[in-house]
């Protein structure tokens, strides 16, 4: 048997890929992390599939479930939110299935900061505004956060920053930020992007918690910042720039002009 970490994307039920869409419809054990992954996402699992939802579960018990399914020889489909290489926690249980010897499979999904730029329409790297995207969060009850991986050092980068699983932390990332990007540096909030219940918030560094706490939002929201976020004055791309030359559109050689009427050996 094989354990598939799927990564169901932001929310949305058609944002995951084909190819995970495919697993949980085949394997006949599904367990997903039902704080951040909604039922629709995995309602075309097999009518005969067990399906678990493990946001009540500790690793133990997850990893319980797969030895289980691994001894009547099913596949697991193991549903995490976004993509799983972001914050999903699944290093620790690869880790015991490496122990044990069961197989392991990863597909990727659409991660958060990704469906956010989307529904703001904004790209989050512009020439000459930032060419960086950082994805951090800030440590509260989770683990620490290594020495070195500060919002400050992130953020005089000029870089865009987009800070996770840290909307209960507005006011230190104000406190923070605000010394080096000043207090009417962009900010926007984006609340279980590309759910039906979806709310974007914009603001500034200045006034996005008092909008933020109006809103009742405590958790399940992404927080970017940035120069990117209201930019209306950058330089194009020099990707399709007409005087831009790469092996896929070569320099082309400038036109001969020939006289007006010549026979085939040049002569007039």
């Amino acid at each position: 048997m094989t354990v598939h970490f799927i990564g169901a994307g932001p929310g949305a039920p058609d944002l995951i890929t084909v190819r995970g869409l495919h697993l949980v419809e085949a394997c006949p054990v599904v367990l997903y992390a039902g704080s951040l992954v909604p039922e629709a996402v995995i309602a075309k699992a097999r009518p005969d599939a067990l399906v678990i939802d493990t946001a009540p579960l500790d690793l133990e018990a997850i990893i319980a479930h797969i030895v289980r399914a691994d001894a009547e020889g099913h596949d697991v489909a193991r549903v995490h939110s976004g993509d799983p290489s972001l914050y999903g926690a699944i290093a620790e249980q690869t880790r015991r299935l490496d122990a044990l010897g069961i197989a392991w499979t990863i597909t990727p999904g659409v991660p958060a900061f990704a469906a956010a730029a989307a529904a703001l329409g904004r790209e989050f790297t512009l020439p000459g505004i930032a060419q960086s995207v950082v994805l951090t969060r800030t440590a509260v009850r989770a683990s620490a956060m290594p020495e070195g991986e500060t919002l400050e050092a992130f953020a005089r980068t000029g870089a865009t920053l987009a800070i996770h699983l840290a909307v209960n932390n507005l006011t230190d990332i104000r406190r923070r930020l605000e010394p080096i990007l000043g207090p009417d540096a962009p900010v926007v909030v984006v609340y279980r992007v590309s759910w039906p219940d979806q709310q974007i918030i914009e603001g500034t560094l200045a006034t996005i918690r008092d909008q933020v706490k109006a809103a009742g939002i405590t958790r399940t929201a992404l927080i970017l910042v940035g120069k990117v976020l209201d930019a209306e004055s950058f330089a194009d791309s020099r990707l399709y720039a007409s005087d831009h030359t790469h092996v896929l559109r070569p320099k082309q050689p400038h036109p001969t002009t020939l006289p007006d009427a010549c026979d085939p050996e040049g002569q007039s």
